[in-house]
């Protein structure tokens, strides 16, 4: 009868937005502007570079790929989180709350995956210009986007299956505004719990701090490379094709260390929630511009694509 009772839960209330009942009509209309506005950006960023002929090249190839996979990872948790800002019934069924935490897991290490894999591409620009058609050959380049896919996959079903094998108990609250590993392990109840916790906490991390590690050591190169350069036009040049990656890297793993790298100890919700909002709503928010504004080539592709359609007369 205890088993019975303990596997009882079919649907979460999720309490992240709870602690702000007056500020919650502002978050809705704050975060609807940012999420529209980063499915705009990335949107624009895929459609020009698929209409530009200039674009097809591996590193215009990753960035279409990084966009597509930050679309995504927001479509799984924004608008659920618009949802329930309007709402009163702030609750979410269990199965959704699995695919939630599963396409979220997916497309946000597929992102990181991706990352890594634009960094190893600046890398053998800058180091080996002579190999890059053959080390970057479309069949190679396609070859890394499906594996930093695969990659998302595999940990995005590891860690979701790893945490709903379990068994959970009421009181259902999930101290987050959206399925979120830690508060659904203060809810879950048995003798695995502990090496469950763990071997996620293991599976993240290590996946984040060797991806970190691995664009860390391609930019360790990289500057070497680059300091070699004899004339500072050629260093500046050289440089300015990393700049926006380089600038999107330590957005995405700053405000990813603060989420999965913090202490553990008390926290408070209002806390938690205000934190994770950075990495969920913020980094997404922040990667398109970044790359239309640091991006040159992108920058001008941008103009000619879209100018040309508004004022064909003028072009």
């Amino acid at each position: 009868m205890q088993g019975a009772n303990l596997s009882a839960v079919t649907e979460f209330i999720l309490i992240g937005f709870s602690t702000f009942p007056h500020l919650q009509l502002m978050f809705f209309l704050l975060f609807l502007l940012m999420y529209l506005f980063t499915l705009l950006g990335n949107l624009l960023i895929m459609a020009t570079i698929w209409s530009e002929h200039s674009l097809h090249t591996p590193m215009y190839l990753f960035l279409c790929a990084l966009s597509l996979s930050e679309v995504l990872y927001t479509f799984a948790i924004i608008p659920c989180m618009l949802a329930d800002l309007l709402s009163t019934h702030h609750t979410i069924a269990l199965m959704a709350c699995a695919s939630q935490m599963f396409f979220s897991f997916t497309f946000g290490f597929t992102h990181s995956f991706l990352l890594t894999v634009m960094g190893y591409d600046r890398y053998v620009a800058i180091c080996h210009p002579l190999r890059y058609n053959v080390l970057m050959s479309p069949h190679g380049c396609a070859c890394l986007v499906a594996w930093s896919w695969a990659g998302g996959s595999v940990i995005g079903l590891l860690v979701t299956s790893a945490i709903f094998q379990l068994t959970f108990c009421g009181p259902s609250e999930v101290g987050h505004f959206a399925c979120h590993v830690p508060p659904l392990l203060k809810l879950a109840r048995g003798t695995d719990v502990q090496v469950v916790a763990m071997g996620v906490g293991l599976v993240c991390i290590t996946a984040l701090l060797g991806c970190c590690l691995l664009i860390l050591l391609s930019y360790a190169f990289i500057v070497a490379a680059i300091l070699r350069i004899p004339s500072a036009e050629g260093r500046h040049k050289a440089f300015s094709t990393c700049a926006s990656h380089l600038t999107v890297v330590v957005v995405h793993y700053g405000f990813a260390s603060v989420i999965y790298l913090k202490p553990k100890g008390p926290q408070s919700l209002e806390g938690d929630t205000l934190m994770d909002i950075t990495y969920t709503v913020l980094t997404p928010f922040l990667s398109p511009i970044i790359f239309s504004l640091r991006n040159k080539e992108l920058k001008n592709a941008m103009k000619k694509t879209f100018l040309s359609k508004l004022y064909p007369e003028k072009m």
